[in-house]
């Protein structure tokens, strides 16, 4: 389900139209709605009354549009060049969120284990504010036969951990690489750290334990920007 014309108009313009669109009959004037609903068939379209759409949405009435489409599943050949890995991350809002900034780190493809929270659940919709359509997700994955593709194909790949670990400034993201984030409580499983090339660290205040686990992919993905330069890493 995806809520508010902003995702839906995303969505429309990245892969098509919806399977129904239901937009809120006290809405029909507004242009940003008048401009929906031309994208999408007659046929697939319902006009409700604010009670109705209240009950099929989860954020207020207001919103005046929704929609139903298909999760996407993702299947690629290969790894890609620029990489995201979240390991057993279980809040979706934080799932949504590290999607949104991936994607404007110009990541390829965020890659997800099999525990993680479901990426198309309505709060990581919520967060990623249409960035599940600007890179690739990729979910239910066992990771560390990923990173050992990933290393076959000439890949480096970094585990995010609090202690005893390289300084994220001081490290080389440059190059084909994949940033590994944990779980918020316990971070990244011993066996996944030992899959990686190497563990770097976001150097902290002292008595400061760790980061919310999407504040750190951001500070990392966008060290690795810097490294690169101006342009964007990843997607062309």
């Amino acid at each position: 389900m995806l809520e508010g014309v902003h995702l839906i108009a995303i969505y429309c313009e990245r892969v098509g139209a919806p399977q129904t669109l239901v937009v809120l009959d006290e809405a029909l004037a507004r242009r940003e709605i008048t401009d929906l609903m031309a994208r999408v068939p007659a046929s697939r379209t319902l006009v409700v009354r604010r009670a109705l759409f209240s009950e099929l949405a989860s954020l207020p009435a207001d919103v005046s549009a929704l929609a139903v489409v298909p999760a996407l599943v993702t299947r690629v050949s290969e790894p890609g060049h620029f990489c995201l890995l979240l390991e057993d991350v279980q809040d979706p809002g934080n799932v949504g969120t590290m999607i949104r900034t991936a994607a404007a780190a110009g990541v390829d493809q965020v890659v997800l284990s099999r525990d993680c929270a479901f990426a198309w659940a309505p709060k990581a919709l919520r967060a990623g504010q249409g960035a599940h359509f600007l890179t690739a997700v990729i979910e239910r994955v066992e990771l560390r036969g990923w990173i050992d593709a990933f290393r076959a194909a000439g890949g480096r790949a970094f585990a995010t951990v609090v202690p005893d670990a390289t300084p994220v400034y001081r490290a080389d993201l440059r190059g084909r690489v994949a940033i590994a984030i944990g779980n918020e409580g316990s971070g990244l499983s011993p066996a996944l750290q030992q899959a990686c090339d190497a563990r770097i660290a976001i150097p902290m205040a002292s008595g400061s334990e760790s980061l919310n686990a999407a504040a750190a992919a951001a500070v990392v993905l966008f060290e690795a920007v810097r490294q690169r330069g101006a342009k964007s890493p990843g997607r062309q």
